[in-house]
């Protein structure tokens, strides 16, 4: 079976590339996925799969049945929006949209997805399990996971599959993560409330700012002296406003960021933790405080059985030099932890780096990807999924 879908994959190659050559040059930000959608359900349907669109506002879903009458569904999951990025590469195929970029790689991960459907339904018998392919909106804003879910996308799925492309991995591996693969992501808004004053007479007001910059340093010295350094959470203030004149002591400070941790329950403490220092420094200066703390989506934990099948399958595909095991997580973030909440997965990072030119990172607007590593995608989440209902 291996052998066949390989060869079918093979096959596809110059359609995949063309399929997402024209993904890339129409790129639709989260939530605006409308033409994608069309086109991703029109290939679906192409290829005898039952296509459900509007799933999730923009997201498709493409459902393949198998031989076993089963009524239990294996999930694979790929996203289809693009960045508010200004292209910067020279591709023939550059983006067509100014001011919008795959720059994420969604549109090989939307690529491959119709790929590993197009090579399953093709391959001249009934798979032993059905296999449910999540055409996913609005990953870049962390809600489409939530908004398909809520949809019932998740309905009767036993199990999840999803990938995500990496530049520092050179196009044809596959990299493995056991365990924790990305961070969970929080999003915080504060204002320190103090008294303006006179810049001369600092005594007879209380200020914001410099209360704030105490608010900044005692958190970030906190986590190095209070958090256990084996659970690591990484908190960046990116923007601060407040003040009016150079001579006038500002009575608000308005700051917001972000709050990154790996370990569940660490992510539950957090809340409170940064608002007992907040109102800790505030109080000892006379300041009040407003804080407004989002908790976002959780780190992506990987299933242990789920992650020997995918790692067994693709070292069977492409043998050992060509899958990689990552010693370390990312504290990226990623809404594919929403569907772990709800059912077991696995995510694995597609290697699409290019072996002889510089590879820019994701969400730079000269990210290239090498067009070979989508082959190597779709063959591992095929097999995967043939696989995964043979052994069940």
């Amino acid at each position: 079976m291996l052998n066949r879908i390989k060869e079918l994959a093979t096959t596809l190659a110059p359609r995949l590339i063309e399929i997402r050559r024209h993904i890339h040059s129409h790129p639709e930000l989260s939530g605006q996925e409308h033409q994608t959608a069309a086109y991703v359900a029109g290939v679906l349907s192409s290829s005898g799969l039952h296509v459900r669109e509007a799933i999730g506002k923009t997201g498709v879903l493409g459902e393949l049945k198998g031989s076993n009458n089963t009524h239990q569904w294996l999930a694979i999951r790929t996203d289809m929006d693009a960045l508010p990025i200004r292209e910067g590469t020279d591709l023939d195929f550059a983006s067509r949209n100014l001011g919008i970029m795959h720059a994420c790689g969604h549109d090989v991960h939307t690529t491959v997805g119709l790929g590993a459907a197009m090579v399953l339904s093709e391959l001249g018998e009934p798979l032993p399990g059905n296999v449910r392919f999540l055409f996913q909106p609005a990953e870049e804003i962390a809600q489409g996971a939530s908004w398909m879910i809520k949809d019932g996308a998740l309905e009767d799925v036993k199990a999840i599959l999803g990938v995500h492309a990496f530049p520092t991995i050179p196009a044809g591996s596959v990299g493995i993560r056991h365990g924790v693969l990305t961070a969970a992501a929080d999003d915080l808004e504060l204002t320190i409330i103090g008294e303006s004053g006179h810049g001369a007479r600092p005594h007879e007001a209380i200020d914001a700012i410099w209360i704030g910059s105490q608010v900044i340093t005692n958190l970030q010295q906190a986590i190095s002296r209070t958090h256990n350094p084996l659970r690591p959470v990484v908190l960046t203030i990116g923007k601060i406003t407040g003040g009016r004149a150079p001579n006038v002591i500002a009575d608000q400070v308005k700051m917001s960021g972000t709050v990154r941790s790996l370990h569940p329950d660490t992510h539950k403490e957090l809340p409170a933790w940064i608002e007992n220092i907040v109102a800790n420094v505030c109080s000892s200066y006379g300041a009040k405080y407003e804080l407004n703390y989002r908790q976002g989506v959780p780190s992506v934990q990987n299933d242990p059985m789920l992650t020997q099948l995918v790692e067994s399958v693709a070292l069977e595909a492409w043998g050992s030099d060509r899958v990689t095991i990552l010693p370390e997580p990312s504290l990226g973030a990623e809404d594919f932890s929403m569907y772990l909440e709800q059912v077991p997965g696995m995510m694995f990072r597609l290697g699409v780096g290019h072996k002889d030119k510089h590879n820019y990172p994701l969400h730079h607007p000269q990210f290239e990807v090498d067009e070979s590593s989508i082959v190597t995608c779709v063959v591992v989440l095929a097999y995967a999924a043939y696989k995964y209902w043979q052994n069940h």
